[in-house]
């Protein structure tokens, strides 16, 4: 009896899954959506076990929220794996923390997955400031993956949004100075053109924004790409290894909740203005013909 009650949780949660999978796919999914996968650590020391098992976890994870991109035809999921202010961390964590990163890369690499899905992998960030190793794993699956362009995967390491709008700046500026460049000419894409490069191009614009771990903020996170489009933002309560398909379904909810709403008030001001354009019209027709009688 003990067995069939904790079952009927089980039941529900798949049932409730199924619906919520049926909803988002009725309605236009983000292109791209930007994870802060928050929660590694502090999930491990409620557990009471190391950081590095928080870490392990939560790269599970990940994988099946890469899955889950691609089963709702989602183009880009860009996530934040290494911030420039992780490397205050201890070195003991950052040497565990780089190394799972390494064998996950390595690991995309030959999954058969992976060339399945066309999925396309990059890095962005300031990688010349991970290990070696590291460093060549990145390349190495960037190489591998170079010729798909289905689904994309970027990998936010060694990432700080300040940092890389500073990095763009100080390239255009070098450009300028130059004569290679025309500050005329200057504007928003040739801001997102030198910010980090997703392949040969820029990384596309933002549409949802996802933290879990319960804090509110976005942290540094492709403040560029993101609050240029204005993208849809979803925090939820969850620590990243507690993560679960109806947190994520929830969150492309949110984006399409928020994507109906501004297509409404948009008609209804449109609606407005004709409504009122059209008054001025026959006023102005009225006094004109005033004038002429």
């Amino acid at each position: 009896m003990s067995s069939i009650l904790r079952s009927i949780p089980r039941v529900f949660y798949k049932g409730y899954e199924r619906l919520l999978t049926q909803e988002v796919k009725n309605e236009h999914v983000p292109r791209h959506v930007a994870i802060i996968m928050d929660g590694n650590r502090r999930y491990a020391r409620k557990l009471g076990h190391l950081s590095s098992f928080g870490h392990k976890i939560g790269a599970d994870v990940t994988e099946k929220v890469l899955e889950w991109s691609c089963e709702l035809g989602i183009e880009h999921l860009t996530i934040y794996a290494f911030s420039t202010e992780n490397f205050n961390r201890s070195d003991d964590e950052k040497d565990k923390l780089f190394d799972l990163i390494r064998v996950k890369f390595d690991q995309i690499g030959v999954d058969e997955r992976t060339h399945e899905r066309k999925m396309r992998v990059h890095a962005i960030g300031d990688i010349e400031k991970l290990p070696l190793n590291l460093r060549e794993s990145i390349r190495n699956v960037e190489l591998v993956t170079s010729a798909y362009d289905k689904f994309n995967l970027n990998v936010a390491i060694a990432y700080g949004g300040r940092q890389e709008i500073v990095q763009a700046v100080r390239e255009i500026a070098s450009k300028v100075e130059a004569g290679e460049l025309d500050p005329q000419d200057i504007n928003e894409d040739t801001i997102s053109g030198h910010l980090y490069p997703c392949g040969s191009t820029a990384l596309p614009d933002v549409d949802l924004i996802i933290r879990t771990g319960g804090d509110e903020r976005v942290s540094n996170f492709l403040p560029w790409q993101a609050n240029g489009s204005e993208c849809a933002a979803y925090f939820c309560a969850p620590f990243w290894p507690e993560f679960r398909k109806i947190d994520f379904l929830r969150s492309i909810r949110v984006y399409q909740s928020r994507m109906k709403e501004k297509h409404i008030n948009t008609s209804t001001r449109a609606a407005h203005f004709l409504k009122y354009l059209g008054k001025a019209e026959i006023e102005e027709v009225r006094q004109h013909s005033r004038t002429h009688v």
